[in-house]
């Protein structure tokens, strides 16, 4: 699967939860406006997946959710950061 449509699905995850989000957009300095303007920027979709290899308990849920590996993510996040 392509990288950008990898992390539009981490970030679809992510954004499932309020407690999560919240601490995304913290983490990132984004917030809710810039995150929708800029959500296929390939620079916010590498710091989404690197939000959730961060905490790999999130890695792992969110992978297992979307039916990717967490090595995919990981992979994908190289790819974006390398775009």
């Amino acid at each position: 699967m392509d990288a950008s449509a990898l992390a539009l699905l981490a970030l679809a995850w992510i954004l499932a939860d309020n407690g999560r989000a919240e601490r995304l957009l913290a983490l990132t300095g984004l917030d809710a406006d810039e995150l929708r303007l800029r959500a296929t920027d390939p620079s916010v979709l590498a710091a989404t997946l690197a939000f959730l290899e961060s905490h790999e308990p999130d890695l792992v849920a969110c992978a297992d959710a979307i039916g990717h590996p967490p090595l995919a993510l990981v992979a994908a996040r190289q790819r974006l950061e390398d775009a």
